[in-house]
């Protein structure tokens, strides 16, 4: 909405790149709840590969035994993205049942960044 004179503006949109983890996530999670509370209209994705798919496993918990499946469900009602690497899945013999169903498959993780940042241009985060 335009406040005092200025043009009303695009929500801003953020790509968060989890590679490392959960304790990576764990960081990303109090990050976005942060910005969800002071932008609610701000337009998250994150983008999770290699070890950064272990918090979208079902079943995962961080090093204090906190599940991640409640807050995954919570973010994503309010409108944040998860999208998993397919290509490290396959690596890693997980399937697409494994995962939180939250969870969206996406070919690359690294194309899906790239794509993300170029075409639809979010800016890059890696906690």
């Amino acid at each position: 909405p335009a406040t005092n004179g200025e043009p009303a503006r695009e929500p801003l949109r953020i790509a968060y790149h989890i590679g490392e983890g959960v304790d990576q996530a764990a960081a990303m999670v109090q990050n976005i709840r942060n910005q969800l509370r002071i932008a609610p209209d701000i337009r998250i994705a994150v983008v999770a590969v290699g070890p950064g798919i272990d918090f979208l496993i079902e079943g995962a918990k961080d090093r204090n035994g906190n599940p991640f499946d409640a807050t995954v469900e919570d973010l994503a009602a309010q409108g944040v993205s998860f999208r998993i690497c397919e290509t490290t899945m396959h690596t890693r013999g997980v399937t697409k049942a494994d995962m939180l169903p939250e969870a969206l498959v996406v070919p690359s993780g690294m194309n899906e960044l790239a794509r993300l940042q170029l075409q639809e241009h979010y800016a890059y985060i890696r906690p």
